[in-house]
């Protein structure tokens, strides 16, 4: 299977362009970046937003 070359990349990115419209398009290219990256962090388990459970001694 060969990979994405830069007019394949192209092609996607005009058809997001027509979709999503130019005002629409960072606000979804950020959107998939922060998903993309909870995600890498959830399998590395390094997340910040992640609380250890509390160990109570009594």
């Amino acid at each position: 299977m060969p990979g994405i070359g830069v007019p394949e990349l192209l092609v996607i990115l005009v058809i997001a362009l027509i979709v999503l419209g130019p005002k629409k398009l960072p606000e979804a290219g950020r959107a998939m970046g922060k998903g993309m990256r909870e995600f890498k962090d959830s399998l590395n388990g390094d997340h910040p937003d992640d609380e250890k459970p509390a160990i109570k001694s009594e």
